[in-house]
C-alpha cells in the first residue's frame, strides 16, 4: 500500500475534508465565545470538543488528514478572531483563559493530528511490528 504510486483523492473525500475544514472553522468561533463566557467549564468543553472533532475527523476518513484538516479550519478561524479591527474591537481580550485556548487548542491539534490513523494495512494478515 505504501508503494502505490500517487492519485488525486476522489471527490467525496475532498468533500469531507472541505467539510471538516468548515466545521473546525465553526468550532473556533463557538469555542472562543464558550471559554469567555464561562470561563473554567467553557474552556474545557471548547478544548475537548476540538479534540472530539479532530479525532473524529481522523477515524472517519481514516487518515490524519482528516484531523488535518479540521484543525486548519480551527487555527484559522482563531488568528482571524484574534486580530483587531480598525474600531478597536476584538473577540479575544488579554487574559488567562484566552491564551489557554490559543495554546490548548494548537496542543491538541497537534496531539491529535499526531494520534490519528496512520496509513496501515487493514486486513489480518498484515504482520505488524516485523
Amino acid at each position: 500500500m505504501l508503494a502505490q504510486p500517487l492519485t488525486l483523492p476522489s471527490l467525496p473525500r475532498i468533500a469531507a475534508h472541505l467539510g471538516l475544514l468548515l466545521l473546525g472553522a465553526l468550532l473556533g468561533v463557538a469555542g472562543g465565545l464558550a471559554q469567555a463566557a464561562w470561563f473554567p467549564l467553557g474552556l474545557l468543553l471548547a478544548l475537548i470538543a476540538a479534540a472530539g472533532l479532530f479525532l473524529g475527523g481522523a477515524r472517519a476518513t481514516g487518515g490524519r488528514a482528516g484531523a488535518v484538516a479540521p484543525a486548519a479550519g480551527w487555527m484559522i478561524s482563531v488568528v482571524l478572531l484574534t486580530s483587531t479591527r480598525p474600531e478597536g474591537d476584538f473577540l479575544f481580550a488579554a487574559g488567562v483563559g484566552s491564551y489557554l485556548f490559543l495554546l490548548g487548542g494548537m496542543a491538541v491539534a497537534v496531539m491529535c493530528a499526531t494520534l490519528g490513523w496512520g496509513r496501515q494495512p487493514a486486513g489480518s494478515d498484515a504482520r505488524l511490528g516485523k
